[in-house]
């Protein structure tokens, strides 16, 4: 549908992005353009001649720029407005608000595949915006109101487009990611609504030069690199060994100046750094684009080998840009000037997340969420001057022993919510917030007013949204419930919107969910280790159960109390689960994340088999009848767990995990390589390392059998991983499967996916433990 639409639209722009500057303009013939700078605007007609390109060294390498977007209109393809539901049970998330919070558009699977809705907070009459069987990954409102922007997954697959539509569900057109080979995903938007930001991934061939994604020669010289073959430069020179809370070194942004510390100085201990590169090709690019089509799209910054680059907020006079970049574990908070491009503050992160933070109304302080200089999270406040250079930072709100996981800022910028990981579970509190002064060097910004704690009637709050004045959206899940979307009113009162499951609606009559217990346990190193165990109903306290083992992705995931079909599907046919957060997961600080970076990973393995046998000596787990299973970097644990320990599990389920790191690295995204790289190592320099960590190296040790499951569009972790590791193990006589899922992607979003996924693992299980 949308290439019969793209084939039918004319245009006479061609195509050039506006330089985002004091003076852009589009192309000839285009009498209106964006005009940013001072502030904000309309489009008005001032065409002027296009600013030159900033000069570069000769020896600096050309940004690859993604190409400009251009808006694609499609048919409308609104829902009926009632609640028809297919689902008894569904989930609704991602909400966001209209400007006066009386309406929200959110996510809803009710039709079976996450779609756009939108509807009356305090009604029960929604509608679906957009009836594509597309899956929908995130929402935004624009300020003025006019238009809901959201993200879709053609396919299921990891290749995603920005669309929006109107309110009533008219209008509906791309704004990015209409070529099926590109991707792009939701920034802010400029606060009068008048351009939305969005991140476009420029086109890029298969790794390593062949064009075919194959890993590159076995042959390698002792330096880790091809035989002949120099490493190209800027290359990363990491020796695979974990680093615990010491300085690590960032990178720069293309073209940045040096970063700044937290003393507010240039040059602190994050200053800049040459970039690392995975790959040769690739590049993320940041326009503004006019919805409404009357102006070229705005050209904000690019970067070349990136991992990640998303606009989270522009200042009210459109003079600053906040931006956050970097692969996982290094991500970087960076502010920037919009009308010369230059950057005035660069700031370490948390991961997580990634609207880490705002502008303050009058642009004079920044609210970051970070985890500079310590293990949790905290939220800083940075004095700006007046070209937004620092002034002074601190920390005006921390927790000891939780980070701080959602930082949302009411429209007025008075109140923010903050959302803290209290071991797994949500606390919700808000706080005033007071304008930071310009100040002397070094001294730091007013602290926020005392917190308000705000009670939570479920475990977990996945998103917090500004609706209006003195509201809230809250998206609250739990163990004993299905997503869903709350209202609060001045902190004080909670309220469930009426098209939200209720609780009741869970599950089927006759099967409650399983609530978790928390389980805590030490490392054969020493290492703190915790995690959720799901008791099958029925049995005795004493009774030994078939117990699995299950992993979750990652690895910088964490588990958490809410409601899991998967777990549900288990435990009802009477086997336990055990879900651990091994090293290298979120929630417990910085050194527990970096645990497992490079050799770490070889502890890592260790931990799944510490868990397992603390199962079996805490009293319920049989140790005759162990499984293993999990997603993604779960899945990659689990491959490796039945080669690595072949005699402690009868069996093992693989969910879209990776067999051999280094065909990873051949087949994944350019930016999905260059993030790993820092979490799991160089794929040229520590290339040996990589091999030595890869299951597919020790398959020979393979004992039992296995199930590997995976979407067919997958391109994160390409197919193929599952593929050769299900090969191999049939040739070596053992029994191995491959379920393979159409039309998704790296999550299965899809009902009937999701039940065929659970039943069939469930079956594989339920057959080798049971027996």
């Amino acid at each position: 549908m949308a290439a019969d639409a793209r084939n039918q639209v004319t245009d006479d722009r061609d195509g050039r992005p506006t330089a985002y500057g004091p003076a852009p303009s589009g192309p000839p013939g285009d009498v209106r353009a964006l005009t940013f700078g001072a502030a904000l605007t309309r489009p008005v007609e001032a065409p002027a001649p296009a600013p030159p390109a900033p000069a570069q060294d000769a020896d600096q390498q050309s940004p690859v720029c993604a190409a400009a977007p251009a808006l694609v209109p499609l048919p409308d393809a609104a829902g009926p407005r009632d609640a028809v539901s297919r689902l008894r049970s569904h989930g609704c998330w991602y909400p966001s608000a209209d400007p006066d919070g009386a309406e929200a558009a959110f996510i809803c699977d009710r039709g079976g595949v996450p779609q756009l809705w939108a509807g009356p907070v305090g009604g029960g009459e929604v509608r679906l915006l957009d009836s594509s069987p597309d899956p929908v990954t995130e929402v935004s409102w624009s300020p003025d109101g006019r238009w809901i922007a959201y993200t879709t997954a053609p396919g299921g697959g990891e290749h995603s487009r920005v669309l929006c539509v109107r309110p009533d569900g008219t209008g509906r057109r791309i704004l990015a990611g209409a070529d099926p080979d590109s991707t792009a995903y939701l920034g802010c938007w400029a606060h009068d609504g008048s351009a939305l930001a969005v991140t476009v991934a420029a086109p890029a061939a298969r790794p390593f030069g062949d064009g075919t994604g194959r890993p590159p020669s076995e042959h390698v010289a002792g330096d880790g690199h091809p035989e002949g073959t120099p490493p190209p430069a800027g290359w990363t020179d990491r020796d695979g060994r974990a680093t615990l809370l010491g300085r690590s070194v960032y990178d720069a942004v293309t073209g940045a100046a040096p970063g700044t510390g937290t003393d507010g100085q240039p040059g602190g201990p994050w200053a800049a750094a040459p970039a690392a590169a995975v790959r040769s090709d690739g590049g993320l690019s940041v326009y503004l684009v006019d919805p409404d089509g009357h102006a070229s799209p705005a050209l904000l910054t690019t970067e070349t080998h990136a991992a990640t680059l998303r606009a989270c907020d522009l200042s009210r006079d459109g003079t600053l840009v906040l931006l956050r970049r970097g692969p996982r574990g290094r991500r970087e908070a960076v502010v920037r000037r919009t009308e010369s491009a230059a950057t005035t503050f660069a700031l370490p992160v948390a991961d997580g997340d990634p609207w880490i933070g705002r502008f303050s109304p009058d642009g004079r302080t920044l609210w970051l969420r970070s985890n500079v200089d310590r293990e949790y999270a905290a939220l800083l406040a940075v004095a700006l001057d007046d070209h937004g250079a620092p002034c002074g930072v601190c920390v005006v709100a921390e927790r000891q022993d939780c980070d701080l996981e959602l930082l949302t800022l009411a429209h007025d910028g008075r109140t923010a919510a903050l959302a803290w990981n209290a071991r797994g579970a949500s606390d919700l509190e808000l706080v005033e917030t007071s304008p930071a002064r310009p100040t002397p060097r070094r001294s730091p910004p007013d602290a926020t007013g005392p917190a308000r704690p705000v009670p939570l009637p479920h475990e977990v709050v996945t998103r917090v949204a500004a609706a209006g004045a003195g509201r809230l959206l809250l998206a609250l899940s739990g163990s004993q419930r299905r997503p869903g979307v709350w209202w609060a009113h001045e902190g004080v009162s909670l309220l469930r919107t009426p098209w939200s499951s209720k609780d009741e609606d869970t599950v089927p009559p006759g099967r409650p969910p399983v609530r978790p217990v928390p389980v805590r346990l030490t490392a054969r190193d020493g290492m703190p280790l915790s995690g959720w165990y799901y008791r099958a109903p029925g049995r005795g306290a004493g009774e030994p159960a078939p117990c699995v083992i299950h992993l979750h992705g990652g690895p910088e995931e964490q588990e958490r109390p809410v409601f899991h079909p998967l777990y549900h599907e288990l435990t009802g046919r009477g086997l336990d689960v055990f879900a651990p957060d091994v090293r290298g997961s979120s929630g417990h600080g910085r050194s527990f994340v970096d645990a497992d970076l490079g050799k770490g990973r070889f502890a890592a393995l260790d931990d799944v088999a510490d868990c397992a046998a603390h199962a079996v000596a805490a009293g319920p787990a049989d140790p005759t009848r162990l499984a293993v299973m999990g997603r993604s970097y779960g899945g990659y644990l689990t491959f490796a767990s039945l080669v690595w320990h072949p005699e402690l599990f009868r069996t093992g389920v693989a969910v879209c995990g990776m067999s051999d790191l280094l065909t990873f690295f051949a087949g994944t995204e350019p930016w999905i390589a260059e993030s790993a790289a820092h979490k799991y190592g160089h794929p040229e320099r520590d290339r040996e390392l990589l091999r030595a960590l890869s299951p597919m190296s020790r398959v020979d040790a393979l004992r039992v059998p296995v199930l590997a499951v995976h979407g067919e569009h997958d391109t994160n972790v390409p197919p193929q991983e599952s593929r050769q590791f299900v090969r191999a193990a049939r040739e070596r006589g053992v029994a191995a499967e491959l379920l393979t899922l159409r039309d998704e992607g790296h999550d299965f979003l899809r009902a009937d996916n999701r039940r065929l996924f659970r039943r069939s693992a469930a079956d594989w299980l339920e057959r080798h433990l049971r027996r």
